[in-house]
């Protein structure tokens, strides 16, 4: 009989860093976050279609969500609510604040390890950093074996995954044991929709914190009545961190210098197949450090 799987999904809500003006950078040259939209990252949008087709596989499977941000990141577990996922985490403190990759994949394995997974699965980057670093690290605190571009589960044993993985250079099969890690590639499939149904279910899906902003709420007299519509939500003293570890002090990443290369709306060129034409645009995108 084939056992249910445990799996859970980290996902991270970023700045919607794919159409940026001016106004998106701030003096330094760093993203302003209050100036963009909040958004699903699009790679972990992927490891969520990636699990519920595991959990539509293996019956009675269960697939959460697990993000580390600020309060209004509980957006995003509503969001997989609607998608299928059966419900979410929340990792929210100031002391995990000014993680680098390396304080950031520690909180998240010290919560796993608390929760236990047969199946942790992540997007390869986020478009707010694309250092694909969090996955592999979390695999790493946890010593589990991992499966990176992974763009689909081609068979489940009662005890192993076959992954394919899109490589630069073609796709590649292989087996790996379970408990595992798979950080799931920009190629793999689309995600489902929200589904109506989902949506009535858990529209009133909140958050403790979000509870106490508003305790009269609606939402909040719901949640009282229905176990399912409560987001859990976990500080530090929670998972079991060492603290000197987290935030800032535990990142070990500096910053040197960032340099900003921003695309304006209307800036517009025609060019004409001409090497001349071509060369002229390849002296100004080095020149700009657009490219080298």
């Amino acid at each position: 009989m084939n056992k249910a799987l445990k799996i859970v999904v980290l996902a991270k809500q970023v700045p919607d860093t794919r159409n940026m003006g001016e106004e998106a950078m701030t003096a330094e040259g760093t993203v302003n976050r209050a100036a963009l939209p909040a958004i699903f990252n699009p790679d972990d949008l992927k490891a969520l279609e990636l699990a519920l087709r595991l959990k539509d596989e293996r019956i009675g499977s269960t697939v959460y969500v697990w993000t580390m941000g600020p309060l209004r990141a509980a957006d995003i577990i509503r969001d997989a609510m609607f998608r299928g996922a059966d419900g979410g985490y929340l990792l929210t403190d100031r002391r995990f604040a000014g993680s680098d990759t390396l304080a950031t994949s520690y909180a998240l394995s010290c919560a796993l390890r608390k929760i236990g997974a047969d199946v942790v699965v992540a997007g390869r980057q986020a478009i707010d950093g694309d250092t694909a670093q969090v996955g592999p690290q979390v695999a790493g605190w946890l010593g589990l074996p991992q499966v990176t571009y992974a763009e689909e589960v081609e068979k489940i044993n009662e005890s192993s995954f076959v992954v394919r993985r899109r490589l630069e250079r073609g796709i590649e099969r292989v087996e790996c044991p379970l408990p595992m890690l798979l950080t799931v590639n920009s190629s793999a499939a689309e995600v489902r929709p929200q589904n109506a149904m989902l949506m009535m279910k858990y529209k009133y899906a909140v958050s403790p914190s979000e509870v106490a902003a508003e305790p009269e709420a609606l939402n909040a007299k719901m949640a009282s009545q229905r176990e399912y519509l409560n987001i859990v939500e976990w500080t530090a003293d929670d998972v079991d961190c060492e603290m000197s570890i987290l935030g800032l002090a535990g990142s070990p990443t500096k910053v040197k210098g960032v340099e900003a290369v921003v695309f304006q709306d209307k800036q517009v060129r025609s060019l004409t197949s001409s090497d001349e034409d071509i060369n002229q645009l390849m002296v100004e995108l080095i020149a700009s450090h657009t490219l080298g």
